[in-house]
């Protein structure tokens, strides 16, 4: 399992999103239906496969295809034959960190969550060699992504409908009174592969039919110029981060317009683990004993019996989390001495230094097990007709109490020795903090420089201004200057034949002054 783990934690879904440890969904769907048909309810089964790939299917043209479902992207990619698909003469390259998807954009028919289109566009991918990963052996075949259609590359290459993103084309042309999905996320043990989590499409599920009585959540919008990198984000509360030892985290947000002591999320399915700030993931991991950072994977590793508590509060909602999602077992990790351990699920942050001070943290799958989450596209929808703004609904599903016993049953053979002295955290100054690499310190800088560009372009215009009045104002003076010599010039030469009539004294007359100021 432990090779599979690269391949996890690095796998990026685009240049619009580029992050670590994307993820998959499996999904089970109907025979095709006419377009506008569906089916009596969009609750669409999830397979997951140790708590590490979520790998969904969908039908196109006649061919069920297992994609990674993916909330931080928008656009449609699979590789093979794909039966009754249609070229339409445009070329395409997405460029991931195992390697670069290319191929031709064509055209096929769609099936999703009991909803068809036609003519739906996606990339055909020819050529997977650059890959580091054999991704047919990892059980998927493709990625459809699931978020805002302003992030579609293909969108940005066609005109028209048929650019649009699958959901964006589901919401407008099949009349879906609400544009909203919902998604529950299981945890599998060991390694059972189970099929109880579930995605709907317009609809609830009925045992989470109370969601909705949860604070409703905006979505953070970015701005408008660089609206290809929106995502599903929302603000978590004031000081929203409850750590191991009870007390709130600090937090200061890499988002010039986030709120003090509040950080931007974004809710991503296709991320296996969660990227926190640096200074979160340290809080979490640096005073647990035997704690080891990995600096070329840039995760904490523990012992695997460490049972860490960790909390998020989002819209005034506790949502703890599961402490076998805090500490994950699932890969098989050996550290420097062949020992097993565990890795921490929550790392520092490796990709919003890259982007204009976007987000802050990358909510993936460790985070997501833990609630039901509902995202509702709302103006995000091209061509539709929804005119509010997008928010979503984070509800917690995880029980305490019940996800302690599950944790000293599965990592402490049922013998809760959390509270020994061996377990107990250690004293605040004698906590490690990871160390900061030279290359992301460099980032850093970069993307405080860039995420502050409307202020540092609005100061740079007011200098502008400035540099451009003084220039106006000495230019005029100059030319007030010159005006004022050359009238000198003229009354101490060229007016001569005044002089003459003077008296004999120097002084001139009454009709000298007439004659030198004609207006008086």
């Amino acid at each position: 399992m432990w090779p599979f783990i690269p391949f996890c934690l690095s796998f990026l879904i685009d240049t619009h999103f580029a992050h670590a440890g994307r993820v998959p969904f499996q999904v089970r769907y109907a025979q095709p239906r006419a377009l506008s048909e569906r089916a009596e309810n969009s609750s669409i089964p999830i397979k997951n496969t140790f708590n590490a790939e979520y790998i969904g299917t969908i039908t196109l043209g006649t061919r069920p295809v297992p994609v990674l479902l993916d909330t931080g992207s928008s656009d449609l990619w699979v590789t093979g034959d794909v039966p009754q698909t249609m070229p339409l003469g445009v070329k395409e390259t997405l460029d991931y960190a195992i390697g670069k998807a290319g191929g031709d954009i064509h055209a096929a028919t769609l099936e999703f969550g009991g909803y068809t289109v036609k003519n739906q566009s996606y990339l055909l991918v020819h050529d997977t060699s650059t890959f580091s990963v054999d991704i047919g052996a990892q059980g998927f075949s493709g990625l459809i992504g699931l978020g805002p259609n302003s992030g579609s590359k293909i969108w940005d290459k066609l005109s028209g409908t048929t650019g649009y993103s699958v959901l964006n084309r589901i919401f407008v042309e099949n009349n879906v009174p609400s544009p909203f999905i919902t998604f529950y996320l299981d945890r599998a043990n060991g390694t059972v592969v189970s099929n109880t989590g579930m995605m709907t499409i317009g609809e609830v599920l009925p045992q989470y039919s109370n969601i909705t009585s949860y604070t409703k959540l905006m979505i953070d919008r970015v701005h408008r110029l660089t609206d290809a990198d929106q995502h599903w984000q929302v603000f978590t509360d004031t000081n929203g981060i409850v750590g191991p030892d009870g007390n709130t985290i600090p937090l200061k947000s890499f988002v010039p317009s986030a709120p003090d002591g509040q950080l931007v999320g974004v809710l991503d399915t296709g991320f296996t683990l969660t990227q926190v700030p640096r200074s979160v993931s340290d809080a979490i991991y640096g005073r647990v004993p035997g704690a080891v950072f990995n600096e070329k994977n840039q995760f904490w590793t523990v012992p695997c019996d460490s049972l860490i508590n960790v909390s998020f509060k989002f819209g005034g909602a506790d949502i703890p989390i599961h402490p076998l999602d805090t500490v994950m077992s699932e890969f098989n990790y050996k550290d420097a001495n062949g020992k097993t351990a565990c890795i921490g699920s929550f790392q520092p942050i490796t990709s919003a230094f890259s982007l204009l001070g976007e987000y802050d943290m990358v909510l993936g799958m460790s985070f997501l097990r833990n609630v039901y989450a509902y995202i509702d596209f709302g103006k995000f929808v091209k061509g539709g007709t929804f005119n509010y703004d997008p928010f979503a609904y984070i509800m917690p599903v995880t029980d305490k109490d019940k996800a302690r016993g599950d944790f000293v049953n599965a990592r402490m053979g049922g013998v809760d020795v959390s509270g020994d002295s061996a377990h107990a955290l250690l004293p605040a100054d004698q906590g490690q903090k990871s160390p900061i690499p030279e290359s992301e310190k460099k980032k850093e800088l970069q993307a405080k420089i860039l995420s502050r560009w409307p202020y540092i372009f609005l100061g740079c215009f007011v200098f502008f201004l400035m540099l451009l009045g003084f220039g106006i104002w000495k230019c005029c003076k100059r030319r007030k200057q010159r005006r004022e010599k050359k009238l000198a010039a003229q009354l101490g030469q060229g007016n001569r034949a005044y002089l003459e009539l003077q008296d004999s004294h120097g002084y001139g007359n009454s009709q000298t002054k007439l004659n030198y100021y004609p207006n008086h």
